[in-house]
């Protein structure tokens, strides 16, 4: 049986997220056409959650060893170097994305403290930008999960 890696929730949320774009996009659509004015929250919520979609479908696609690499010296290193070089990729994808989480956190706790609005909405700024670090955090685990995968030989270099 070959290695089959998911990452369910992320898929979950993701899909979840793509769908409520399509629902309330199509009743913006549908309210313009029938009053000739659209409805104030589209906008906000469909960019949200796009940045949503795309965190979660990037974690999807880590655990999936799905995003692009170029493979070629990969694969043309004797054992010992290509794991090093497969740690030494883990490792910087581990630095940007633990980067990504600490500045989200923070800028998420700033937003809390100073209580900020959203322009469109006047909902806390916070509920959107929590995600980033969750969401960060998330692919930095389907991240160690890829490297250690690939580590031990159960995922190829290409998917």
């Amino acid at each position: 049986m070959k290695f089959s890696p998911d990452a369910k929730p992320e898929r979950w949320l993701g899909s979840l997220a793509l769908a409520v774009i399509s629902l309330i996009s199509l009743g913006n659509v549908v309210t313009r056409y029938v009053t000739g004015g659209s409805l104030a929250f589209t906008e906000e919520f469909s960019v949200f959650l796009l940045v949503v979609l795309t965190f979660a479908g990037a974690s999807v696609a880590l655990r999936r060893n799905g995003h692009i690499r170029i493979g070629m010296l990969e694969r043309a290193l004797p054992t010992g170097p290509r794991l090093a070089l497969i740690l030494f990729q883990g490792l910087c994808g581990a630095i940007v994305l633990g980067l990504i989480t600490w500045f989200g956190a923070k800028l998420t706790w700033e937003e809390y403290q100073w209580q900020s609005l959203s322009p469109g909405l006047g909902l806390p700024q916070w509920w959107y930008l929590a995600w980033l670090p969750l969401l960060s955090a998330a692919m930095l685990v389907r991240l160690v999960q890829q490297t250690i995968d690939r580590l031990r030989g159960r995922l190829d270099d290409e998917p």
